[in-house]
């Protein structure tokens, strides 16, 4: 124990014990934005291979797409949010597709 330890004991007072709070990543969703020409079928093949959607959840977020002009693929620390967007767009580009993919703060 240290002195100033020793005298704080013997006065009666009690000691505060200070934690610190661990702050999480921000999350970011990533969106996918609908467009004219990009088909459904390669909406749902990016759903399944960048994000890793089973089919049934590939076709909801697909028909989110279609239906209300955006859909949510996901929430992610901006990091795999941002690799993620910037995959599906190079995806997208090689296949002659304009598919829009963003992300923004949750």
């Amino acid at each position: 124990m240290t002195e100033k330890n020793h005298q704080h004991e013997e006065e009666g007072g009690t000691a505060t014990i200070t934690k610190k709070k661990v702050q999480l990543p921000k999350k970011y969703k990533v969106l996918l934005h609908n467009d004219d020409y990009t088909t459904m079928e390669f909406v749902i093949y990016v759903l399944q291979a960048v994000f890793h959607k089973p089919l049934n959840e590939a076709e909801r977020i697909m028909i989110d797409v279609h239906r209300n002009g955006i859909g949510v693929c996901g929430v992610y620390t901006h990091e795999i949010a941002e690799s993620k967007a910037k995959k599906v767009e190079h995806m997208a580009r090689e296949n002659s597709h304009p598919l829009l993919c963003t992300y923004e703060p949750e």
